[in-house]
């Protein structure tokens, strides 16, 4: 009897220690010595996931970890992305993050007021995307600043762009004040993006909607300088100063030569230009001209912007630059 209890104590000791060693096996640290990225493939399978942990040597068996994670981790499908593994993580935790979808997040920028060109150029120079796309159409991109992963499509990236303006203009548009210049979203996008091109400062843009509406109203020239721009540059900067001969140019952009809005938007505008264009400042302004800060001065009568013009070119001139 007392062999046969030793005999007895030592099996549950060896079982304990069995499941001891089998539960450290997936507790405990995996073979991971330094943080690392792991890339889990569209389409992977858990064990196909192993199998590249183990050729990478993030694991040391794909076999035990299989086993593991059977008996003791979730049964959830993994997620397909690029994961950021740590030093000493376990192959509990390295499961659960690839459950969860953990994955890494890079970004992208778009600022306001970028043009289209400027986009395309922007997500094709990044090179963990793939696939190409064709220049989006002007003012169908909200500038943000967008998250995606490595490997990912540029159409689908530039697609949650172009979803993200849709959205915003579904919201903004039905909460526009009454009676504003443009009739339609897409005259408001047309009308923001002049906005957005002509002011630097944030505070003033709905001074200059409420200008720019009153010209359209009036169905004056809208004189716009962004608008000889985009035709010549798409919307890039020019790097010199406006020639004579582009002001009088005639295009369906030069809003020096024609009257009312040009055929389509310059740039991108930002919610904010979109939303000066929707609840544009109450002014009787017509006319406004740069103050040497990055902002304008507004007029109403000619007279008085022939004043502010002056005021200007003295500035210049004390500046050399004229």
């Amino acid at each position: 009897m007392r062999k046969l209890g030793c005999l007895v104590a030592a099996a549950v000791l060896i079982v304990l220690a069995a499941g001891v060693w089998f539960a450290g096996g997936w507790y405990g640290s995996a073979a991971i010595e330094e943080d690392r990225n792991f890339i889990v493939a569209q389409g992977s399978t858990l064990t196909s996931a192993a199998q590249k942990m183990e050729e990478e040597g993030v694991i040391a068996s794909a076999d035990a970890f299989l086993l593991r994670a059977k008996i003791l981790g979730s049964g959830d499908p993994i997620q397909a992305g690029e994961f950021e593994l740590e030093a000493g993580m376990s192959p509990a935790a390295i499961l659960d993050k690839f459950q969860r979808g953990d994955t890494i997040n890079r970004f992208v920028t778009i600022p306001e007021g970028m043009p289209s060109i400027m986009v395309w150029e922007r997500l094709m120079a990044e090179d963990l995307l793939t696939g190409e796309i064709p220049v989006p159409e002007e003012g169908s991109v909200l500038p943000d600043t967008y998250s995606f992963e490595r490997g990912e499509e540029r159409t689908a990236v530039l697609a949650r762009m172009q979803a993200a303006m849709r959205n915003y203009l579904a919201e903004a548009w039905p909460k526009r004040r009454p009676g504003i210049a443009v009739d339609n979203i897409g005259d408001a996008v047309v009308l923001a993006s002049i906005v957005e091109k002509e002011t630097g400062k944030p505070e003033e843009r709905r001074m200059v909607a409420g200008l720019y509406s009153n010209r359209v109203k009036r169905g004056m020239l809208l004189q716009a300088d962004p608008t000889i721009i985009y035709p010549i540059t798409k919307g890039k900067p020019l790097g010199r100063r406006i020639r004579q001969s582009e002001i009088a140019a005639v295009n369906d952009y030069n809003t020096y030569s024609m009257v009312g809005l040009p055929k389509g938007p310059i740039t991108n505008p930002g919610r904010e230009s979109i939303a000066a264009v929707l609840n544009p400042a109450n002014t009787s302004a017509i006319y406004m001209v740069a103050d040497g800060t990055g902002g304008h001065k507004f007029a109403e009568t000619l007279e008085e912007h022939n004043a502010n013009v002056e005021e200007w070119y003295e500035l210049r001139r004390q500046r050399g630059e004229m």
